[in-house]
C-alpha cells in the first residue's frame, strides 16, 4: 500500500473516529435530557391532577370526562392514585388499570423513588401526595411520541450526516493527500532520471524550509558524496594502470634489450640487478594497494585488540633503520608516562606499523638529514604522536590533496614514491577512531600530528 492511500485512510479512520464520538454524546446527551424532561412533565401532570381529584371531589366518571377534555400537560398521560395501603381509590381507565404498578414499585415511590422506565417506551412517574394528615400516591404513565419522534429524526440525521462525511472527508483526504505527495513524486521522477553517466545533474531545491527542503538537501549531498566516489575510484583505478604499468614497462624493456644479443656475464648482472630493483617497487606497489583495499573495504575480518604504541614505533624503527642504514629514527617521550595504559590504543598492530612506517620513511627520504624524529605525548582523551623532520616541506596548495590516493606534488621530482603511502595512513588512522593532519613549510620541514584515543580510560 502506497503510503498516500495508507495517510489517506488513517486521516479518514481518525476522522470517523472522532464524528461517531462525537455523535454518540450528541445522541445520548438528547435522548438524557428528553427522558429528564418529559419525567418533570410527567410530575407535574400526576401533581395537578392529584389537586383536581381532592379538591373537586369529581366522582370518577366525570373525572374521566375531565381528563380527556382538559389535558393540562401530556397527552394521552394517564393517572393514577393509591393509598398507603395500595388500594387504588382513582384511575383515568376505570375499568382496568392499564398501569399495572406492583406492590414494591408503589412502595419504591412512597420511600421517594420517583422515576421508572416502562419496557414497551412509556416512562412511569411516581410522587407522594398529602392531603391533610393523609398521604397518597399518585402516578402519571405516557408515551413520550413527540420526543421520541424527535429523537428519532436526530438519530436518522445523524447517521445519513455521517455518511455524506465520511465520502466528503475520502474525497478531501485523497486531494490534500495527492497534493501532498506531488512533490515527492517529482523527486522520485527526478532520481529515476539520475544515473552513472550524470552523476552530476541534482535535484530541484525548493524555497519552503520543509521536510521535502531537508530531504532533497539530503540527497544532493548524498549525490554529491556518490560523485566524488565515482570520481575518486576512476582516478584511482586510471592512476593503479598508470602506476602498475610502468614499472612492468621497464621490466619488459630491460629484458629486450638483454635479449638483442649476447652479453657478459657482468652486464647480464646489471640487467638482473635493475629488473630485481622494479620488480620490488612492483612488489611494494602491489603491497600498498591491497592493504588500501583491506582499510578501505569491509572491516569486519579484521582482528583489533590493546597494542602499546610505544613497541609499534620501536618495530618500525628497527624496519626503517634495517632497510636503509642511513636512515634515523629519533624516538622520545614528551613526559614520562605513569603506567602502561597511557600508551595503550585499541588497533591493529600491522596496520598501525605500515601508517607509522609510512610517514617516517616520508620523512627519512625527503629530509637531507635523512632523520625523522618521534614525539610521544597524552591528552585528556588519548595519545598524540608528533613525527616531525627538517626536509623539504610541502607546498601549501599540495597540502589539501597530501591525503589523497596518488596525488604527488612538487616534491616527486626530489625522491620515488607512488602517492599512495599517506592515502593508506589516513585511512588507517580514521580506522582507529583517530585524526591525523599535517603542517608543513618549505625548506624548513614537516610535521605529522596523530591523535588516537586511549584502550582504557586513565
Amino acid at each position: 500500500m502506497k503510503i498516500r492511500t495508507r495517510l489517506t485512510l488513517i486521516y479518514l479512520f481518525n476522522t470517523i473516529l472522532i464524528l461517531l464520538t462525537f455523535s454518540f454524546f450528541v445522541y445520548h446527551s438528547e435522548k438524557t435530557n428528553r427522558e429528564k424532561e418529559f419525567f418533570i412533565l410527567l410530575e407535574k401532570e400526576a401533581y395537578s391532577r392529584a389537586r383536581i381529584f381532592f379538591n373537586k371531589q369529581i366522582i370518577p366518571e366525570i373525572q374521566q370526562q375531565f381528563y380527556h377534555n382538559n389535558r393540562k400537560f401530556i397527552p394521552d398521560a394517564k393517572v393514577a392514585i393509591y393509598k398507603t395501603d395500595l388500594q387504588l381509590i382513582y384511575h383515568d381507565t376505570v375499568k382496568s388499570d392499564v398501569l399495572k404498578e406492583h406492590k414494591l414499585m408503589l412502595k419504591n415511590f412512597y420511600e421517594g423513588v420517583e422515576n421508572y422506565s416502562v419496557e414497551d417506551g412509556r416512562q412511569l412517574v411516581g410522587v407522594r401526595y398529602n392531603v391533610g394528615d393523609k398521604n397518597y400516591i399518585v402516578t402519571a404513565i405516557a408515551y413520550d411520541e413527540y420526543g421520541l419522534n424527535k429523537l428519532r429524526y436526530l438519530k436518522e440525521n445523524i447517521i445519513k450526516y455521517f455518511l455524506i462525511s465520511i465520502v466528503f472527508i475520502l474525497v478531501v483526504g485523497h486531494y490534500f493527500s495527492d497534493s501532498a505527495f506531488a512533490l515527492i513524486r517529482e523527486i522520485i521522477k527526478d532520481v529515476k532520471n539520475i544515473s552513472a553517466s550524470n552523476l552530476h545533474s541534482r535535484l530541484k531545491v525548493k524555497k519552503s524550509k520543509d521536510e521535502l527542503f531537508e530531504l532533497t538537501q539530503t540527497f544532493n549531498k548524498m549525490l554529491d558524496r556518490l560523485e566524488d566516489s565515482f570520481m575518486a575510484q576512476k582516478h584511482f583505478v586510471a592512476n593503479t594502470s598508470h602506476e602498475l604499468r610502468t614499472p612492468l614497462t621497464r621490466l619488459s624493456g630491460e629484458l629486450e634489450i638483454a635479449l638483442q644479443k649476447k652479453r657478459k656475464k657482468k652486464e647480464y648482472v646489471t640487467v638482473l640487478q635493475v629488473l630485481f630493483n622494479d620488480t620490488q617497487k612492483l612488489i611494494r606497489l602491489t603491497n600498498s594497494l591491497l592493504s588500501l583495499a583491506k582499510v578501505s573495504g569491509d572491516n569486519s575480518e579484521l582482528s583489533f585488540g590493546a597494542v602499546r604504541i610505544d613497541e609499534v614505533l620501536l618495530d618500525v624503527q628497527y624496519q626503517v633503520q634495517q632497510k636503509n642504514e642511513a636512515y634515523q629514527v629519533c624516538i622520545s617521550f614528551e613526559k614520562e608516562m605513569e603506567n602502561e595504559c597511557e600508551v595503550m590504543v585499541y588497533g591493529n598492530e600491522e596496520l598501525l606499523q605500515i601508517a607509522f612506517l609510512n610517514i617516517v620513511e616520508n620523512s627519512c627520504k625527503f629530509s637531507p638529514d635523512r632523520k625523522a624524529e618521534v614525539t610521544i605525548s597524552k591528552t585528556l582523551q588519548g595519545i598524540e604522536l608528533c613525527f616531525s623532520d627538517k626536509g623539504i616541506g610541502i607546498a601549501q596548495e599540495d597540502l589539501k590533496a597530501v591525503f589523497t590516493p596518488f596525488y604527488r606534488g612538487n616534491n616527486r621530482y626530489f625522491a620515488e614514491g607512488s602517492g599512495i603511502g599517506l592515502a593508506l595512513t589516513q585511512k588507517i588512522i580514521k580506522l582507529h577512531k583517530g585524526a591525523i593532519k599535517v603542517d608543513s613549510q618549505l625548506q624548513i620541514g614537516t610535521i605529522f600530528t596523530i591523535t588516537m584515543p586511549w584502550t582504557y580510560k586513565v
